[in-house]
């Protein structure tokens, strides 16, 4: 229980590749909030975490190489914090940019597509924002954290679109 099978070193080697190769491969994958994760993407994270545990362990049931292989996630998970705070252009890398999905009631079909955000999601995010349709919102945008911000249109502005609004 107390002695670990491998050396400590190869547990934080073993954390820190599991982790850099996990950011990448989530980041690669868009942008979801924990309470927008649909079923799916729930037990694929659930999957994940236990496809990738040997591989941070090595084999090792041991106490002490599962408290190594914890605190040397949660230290990096902490020093990328820290990076990306003072650091843009890793921000950008790491977090990515907000995506602008609406724009004056006009909807960015391949923006939608390329953050694999269905309408229905992208609907009900306008409707907990209080917008009826596409054609109330001034700004609609996927934001880093998943969270999709909805900024409505005022009244002259939807007075003034609906005389060159078109369905659709």
């Amino acid at each position: 229980m107390w002695h670990p099978a491998l050396p400590y070193w190869e547990f934080v080697v073993r954390g820190v590749a599991v982790y850099l190769f996990l950011l990448v491969l989530l980041r690669v994958t868009g942008k979801r909030q924990v309470g927008q994760l649909s079923p799916f993407d729930l037990v694929l994270l659930l999957v994940l975490s236990n496809a990738v545990q040997n591989s941070m362990n090595g084999g090792d049931n041991s106490l002490v190489g599962g408290m190594v292989s914890a605190a040397t996630l949660v230290a990096l998970n902490f020093v990328l914090g820290l990076v990306t705070a003072r650091s843009k252009k890793l921000e950008a890398l790491v977090e990515g940019r907000p995506q602008v999905l609406i724009h004056n009631g006009q909807l960015f079909e391949e923006v939608l597509a390329s953050a694999q955000l269905t309408h229905h999601e992208l609907q009900a995010a306008l409707r907990q924002a209080g917008c009826a349709s596409m054609h109330e919102v001034r700004t609609a945008v996927l934001e880093n954290n998943g969270a999709i911000s909805v900024v409505k249109r005022d009244a002259a502005d939807l007075t003034q679109g609906s005389t060159n609004a078109h369905p659709g």
